[in-house]
């Protein structure tokens, strides 16, 4: 499954698109410009179950390892998957 990203100064978007329609989502506003706040996470019923969110996070998670800044995830998924993962500790805000 494709992870795609959208970002501008303000925040963005890691998602999963299919025929020009969005999928699964995981937006973010950035706090400086050296960290990203996750505010909200959503996932399509008909990608439920397929471990789409973790994708996302990972895919932030990359992003944040590339760029160098780090990761405070105050929506209650991303906050409970980066938690899961003691990997992501490296870049939890």
């Amino acid at each position: 499954m494709e992870i795609q990203h959208e970002s501008d100064h303000k925040g963005g978007k890691f998602f999963v698109a299919r025929e020009g329609r969005q999928l699964a989502a995981m937006t973010y506003i950035w706090a400086g410009e050296k960290r990203m706040v996750i505010d909200h996470t959503e996932v399509d019923a008909a990608l439920k179950g397929q471990g789409v969110g973790y994708q996302l996070v990972a895919a932030a998670v990359a992003a944040a390892r590339a760029g160098g800044f780090t990761i405070l995830p105050l929506c209650p998924f991303a906050k409970a998957a980066m938690a899961k993962e003691p990997a992501y500790a490296d870049v939890l805000a």
